[in-house]
């Protein structure tokens, strides 16, 4: 894998596979440290083998990893898709609750990049070997819409409109309580949790996070609300609704532990994809219903 990252936003400096952790979320700082140690990262040109080498802002790295072996050679799985659009060019995916989009260090298999593999003969390889046709992700539980590239040209398109916020996400999400102001925007830098690395969180030396909000019913005890990403930091939304003490139903990382229903994940479900389509220029929108475990809660709510 072969990358190049201009270092931006750092308060102060950083540990080199600290800086590293934080920008490839795939990799575990201690396979970074292992990568840096072999001579796989170059900061302004100088090989560094030292993983608490210290990384300051406009530092250029680059660096050269050999993939992990668990990652490589990703098998096609006949699984079932939910294929909201496809022509020669993309594909929009329905991606279902517990479905882990990409493999990574452990989880290889039953990804939905395995079933992409099975189900179209052409797909772009812009991401690398463990994740074609992957222009942006949502978590193994938030359910919903996402785009996939079938061709490189394809590909740079969709990148640069999710990166230059032309590309519109919009998502539903059950949070706890009642949230009081009707709408509003949420703009706070997130990092690395600096007490779990598997987790992120309100951090000032973070990256500038930008979520949009509006109330869209308020229940007993719940509330049901849209969001619109400007950014696309990790778990931008969970970690937001966790900030704004209204943590997301079912989402015991950053809500509550002890859950009125029974979910095998959190609510929150990417509704509504808007973008430019990478060769005809047409401006295309893409919606979904909440899946059936979204609606059984709301449909309880209702009741009370």
């Amino acid at each position: 894998m072969e990358r190049t990252i201009i270092a931006s936003e750092i308060s102060e400096p950083v540990r080199l596979d600290v800086f590293l952790a934080d920008v490839l979320e795939d990799w575990t700082r201690s396979q970074i440290k292992l990568q840096i140690e072999n001579g796989g990262v170059k900061v302004s040109g100088k090989v560094i083998t030292k993983a608490g080498a210290l990384v300051k802002n406009g530092n250029i790295i680059d660096i050269n990893f050999q993939i992990c072996p668990d990652i490589l050679n990703v098998e096609p799985e006949d699984i079932p898709l939910d294929i909201v659009f496809e022509d020669e060019h993309i594909a929009i995916i329905n991606k279902p609750q517990g479905m882990v989009v990409h493999p990574a260090p452990g989880s290889r298999e039953h990804t939905l990049v395995n079933a992409l593999l099975f189900h179209f003969k052409e797909i772009s390889d812009g991401t690398g070997t463990a994740r074609p046709g992957i222009v942006h992700r949502i978590d193994k539980d938030t359910s919903g819409l996402l785009v996939v590239a079938k061709n490189n040209k394809a590909h740079e398109s969709l990148a640069a409109q999710i990166a230059e916020h032309s590309c519109f996400r919009h998502y539903f999400a059950l949070v706890e309580g009642e949230v009081k102001e009707f709408s509003g925007t949420i703009d706070k830098l997130i990092g690395r949790d600096k007490k779990d690395r598997k987790k992120m969180a309100i951090a000032e030396d973070g990256k500038r996070a930008i979520t949009h909000f509006d109330v869209v019913q308020v229940f007993k005890g719940f509330t049901l609300m849209h969001f619109q990403l400007e950014t696309g930091r990790t778990h931008q939304i969970r970690v937001h609704t966790k900030d704004m003490n209204h943590p997301i139903v079912g989402d015991k990382t950053y809500g509550f532990q002890k859950q009125k229903f029974n979910l095998a994940g959190q609510l929150l479900h990417a509704a509504k994809l808007e973008l430019t389509h990478p060769v005809t220029g047409k401006r295309m929108i893409f919606e979904c219903e909440l899946p059936a475990h979204f609606q059984n809660v709301l449909s309880k709510l209702h009741k009370l």
